[in-house]
């Protein structure tokens, strides 16, 4: 994929982790601005050490959350407590929802959102088996995307090759363990297609 030209909108990627969904973003052509809790010195465009809930909204287009999934994942539940790690989804939904602003919130399947998209590696091409549900504030609807393809040799997320599962995410800039924490930048590149496309619709409407 290619980074379109700037297409004039900011988007600002809440709980960004190093990267993975902001260069979707970016390579739609937006201007890109991430917030994390947590140092990310990978993360390659501009970066705020904040916390995700308080962090200011105003001069966006468009917002983007992947609140922490420990909460609602399976694999929490595997290897620990889904009960030590809090609820940040609830809260952080509803001060999104209270903006005014177009939102797209991401998460695991089992996490309580409205799965307007949900997405998989194999959709893109990806040899990476990874679903994400995708919550908007438009709604979902527009392009179809073909279904999940899990074919043999699919990498899924227990895959712990040094460079196997960054790489096939298309996450050459991170380490593998950051990519462990990662979404495919192909997901919010369609994603943000469909904004695009709303948001055309919406101000022709208008």
């Amino acid at each position: 994929m290619r980074a379109r030209p700037w297409n004039g909108m900011r988007v600002l990627d809440l709980c960004c982790g190093a990267g993975g969904m902001s260069m979707g973003y970016h390579l739609a052509g937006f201007e890109v601005v991430g917030v994390d809790i947590a140092p990310q010195p990978n993360y390659p465009f501009t970066f705020h050490q904040a916390d995700a809930l308080t962090f200011p909204l105003e001069g966006f287009d468009l917002v983007h959350a992947s609140w922490p999934c420990q909460a609602f994942a399976p694999v929490t539940a595997w290897r620990g407590d889904r009960g030590a790690h809090p609820d940040l989804l609830t809260p952080g939904r509803a001060r999104l929802q209270a903006s005014g602003l177009p939102w797209v919130v991401e998460n695991v399947p089992q996490a309580p959102l409205r799965p307007d998209y949900l997405l998989c590696g194999t959709q893109f091409g990806l040899n990476v088996r990874r679903h994400r549900a995708f919550e908007t504030s438009w709604g979902g609807g527009g392009e179809l995307l073909p279904p999940c393809w899990h074919r043999p040799g699919l990498l899924a997320f227990a895959h712990k090759g040094e460079r196997a599962y960054a790489d096939a995410m298309g996450c050459a800039w991170m380490t593998n363990r950051e990519a462990r924490q990662a979404v495919p930048p192909a997901y919010t590149h369609w994603i943000a297609s469909q904004y695009l496309t709303h948001h055309d619709t919406t101000r022709v409407a208008a």
